[in-house]
């Protein structure tokens, strides 16, 4: 069983935020798929689905961003799915709008959703999906700027970084995470 949670914050005004592309891309998974989020447990909306005979969980926490790790740890425990079966989608001010990176592991880098994650599940060995969201062009604070929409020019690129970090999370369930890297990763 593998489980794939989308970062983000719970609520209307948070939807369309740079913040919540994790949530956008489990959305793109769910729609793409013909699949809802049809259960409510461990602080978070999640449905079971199957896919080429592998169990997979999407996970949305409902936490706000900063304490994301209270929701999964909570359903790894659970369904006793072991962090490297754990694959994390999340924005990344250091990448430019639009382009993705996996990485097998690693720090936080400064982010509060994936340092909850850490904290929680007391390791750092758990696959991630960074999405870029690129830096304020203005003297905007990181705070606001992440809960900020994007911008009419950027609506092209995030939208087609949305759907490859979709097919890439669901290529991870077909190939070894070092392949999906492979190809991904340009």
């Amino acid at each position: 069983m593998k489980c794939i949670v989308g970062l983000g914050n719970p609520g209307k005004k948070y939807d369309k935020t740079r913040h919540n592309i994790g949530f956008m891309v489990i959305d793109e998974i769910l729609q793409s798929n013909q699949w809802d989020l049809d259960k409510e447990k461990f602080q978070g909306e999640y449905t079971i689905s199957r896919v080429n005979g592998e169990k997979l969980i999407l996970l949305k926490p409902q936490t706000f961003m900063n304490l994301s790790g209270e929701s999964v740890r909570p359903i790894l425990d659970y369904y006793d799915i072991p962090p490297e079966n754990l694959l994390v989608i999340f924005d990344d001010l250091d990448l430019p709008t639009g382009k993705i990176r996996l990485r097998q592991k690693g720090g936080h880098g400064g982010h509060n959703g994936i340092r909850s994650i850490i904290d929680q599940l007391g390791t750092k060995d758990f696959k991630r999906l960074r999405i870029g969201v690129g830096r304020p062009e203005t003297n905007m604070s990181i705070v606001n700027y992440v809960l900020s929409t994007f911008a009419k020019k950027e609506q092209e690129a995030v939208h087609k970084s949305i759907r490859q970090a979709a097919e890439a999370s669901l290529t991870w369930l077909e190939k070894p995470f070092s392949e999906v890297m492979n190809e991904w990763n340009k």
